[in-house]
């Protein structure tokens, strides 16, 4: 379950709101440098794509989107605070762009500033009610607070509004895992991965419930599939480690929460763990 499972709008969607339109190499404009950049991050040039905007801003220090495209990137690159500080320009360049305010959400989540985050999923809807990523974002912060039902009814909403929002199946799911309710959970992470086969966390999520249910294995097959997709997936090797212990597989185990500790930076999943190998080292 990691903050990742949040990041939903792409440059795609800014390039449709803000509707950019291209000005040609022949006249090279802010519009043009953020444009370039759009495109660069959707090929994976995210260094490239902020080197675009940053120029964009240089030609017009009033351009909004060339803002509200740079913190997408720095917050899908992991630099939170650059990303929220140049939402923050955006914003008060342009308060009107719920997506702006969606996209902070996602920096102040994972930054595990929920209260935040929530506030400003609150306003993206004000503005604009029909946005199904601020939903699920606002979903994402009510898990980490416990507030799973609130939880539930955001990722209700989210679906209703895009069917095919992966992350949101995703997080409903882990919402469940958090009442205990895991069959639905596993309906829902079946549901996430057939929208979206690559997303690592949905099986790590899946695997806790089998692992509540008593399916070890099946909980090391989907473990072993989120290893693939995401070798630095810290819950993987946490769940498949206790799938292992519970198996009697103890060296496995073993191997697999010390991995994890190298990974995790969840206070009590780490004491966990190291309670388990303790108990498997007996």
């Amino acid at each position: 379950m990691r903050k990742s499972s949040q990041y939903l709008i792409s440059l795609v969607t800014l390039l449709i709101i803000f509707a950019i339109s291209a000005c040609g190499p022949e006249k090279v404009t802010a519009e043009w440098h953020s444009k370039q950049g759009a495109e660069l991050f959707e090929q994976g040039s995210e260094y490239e794509a902020i080197e675009e905007f940053t120029k964009a801003i240089e030609l017009d220090p009033n351009m909004a989107e060339a803002y509200g495209f740079r913190a997408w990137v720095y917050i899908s690159l992991g630099k939170y605070d650059l990303g929220i500080a140049d939402s923050n320009r955006a914003i008060q360049l342009d308060p009107n762009m719920a997506v702006l305010y969606s996209n902070r959400a996602i920096a102040h989540n994972s930054l595990g500033k929920y209260d935040l985050g929530i506030v400003d999923c609150n306003t993206a809807i004000e503005l604009d009610p029909n946005m199904a990523e601020a939903y699920n974002n606002r979903s994402f912060a009510y898990i980490n607070l416990g507030n799973y039902d609130l939880a539930i009814v955001d990722c209700d909403t989210a679906i209703e509004l895009d069917p095919n929002l992966a992350m949101a199946y995703n997080n409903r799911a882990w919402a469940y895992l958090g009442l205990e309710k895991y069959d639905l959970a596993i309906v829902d992470c079946d549901t996430a991965t057939e929208l979206d086969p690559n997303m690592a966390e949905v099986y790590a999520n899946r695997a806790f419930a089998y692992i509540n249910l008593g399916n070890y294995d099946l909980a090391i097959v989907d473990c072993n599939t989120a290893i693939e997709l995401d070798p630095n997936l810290a819950e993987a090797y946490n769940k498949r480690g206790f799938a292992y212990s519970y198996l009697g597989r103890k060296e496995e185990a073993i191997t697999d929460l010390e991995k994890f500790l190298t990974l995790a930076v969840n206070p009590q999943g780490i004491e966990e763990a190291r309670q388990r190998i303790e108990e498997l080292t007996k």
